[in-house]
């Protein structure tokens, strides 16, 4: 799995897991970040922009909504694939 297929894992791992919080919210808000783009009916995601940063502003948008629970869903969604990831590839957001 190369890097960016990691981060597009990333990015549906914390979608699936905000639906899950959230409902269907979770999609249109995850639509509305710049550098994200989401095809849910096949639940994948293609990151247009700097990986580490879309994510971010993933995690910034639902946060932006519900607050640093928003977070934490993010991080919990994120934890086994993270662990492939050294530190300077981990975006800030799920530190």
């Amino acid at each position: 799995m190369t890097p960016l297929d990691e981060y597009e894992s990333i990015v549906v791992a914390i979608i699936k897991e905000q639906e899950a919080v959230i409902g269907p919210i979770a999609i249109d808000q995850a639509r509305l970040v710049p550098g994200l783009n989401i095809d849910w009916d096949k639940k994948e995601a293609v990151l247009s922009q700097d990986p580490k940063q879309t994510i971010d502003r993933l995690v910034e948008q639902y946060k932006s909504l519900f607050g640093m629970i928003s977070v934490e869903v993010c991080k919990e969604a994120v934890g086994r694939l993270a662990q492939h990831l050294s530190a300077d590839q981990m975006p800030l957001s799920l530190r």
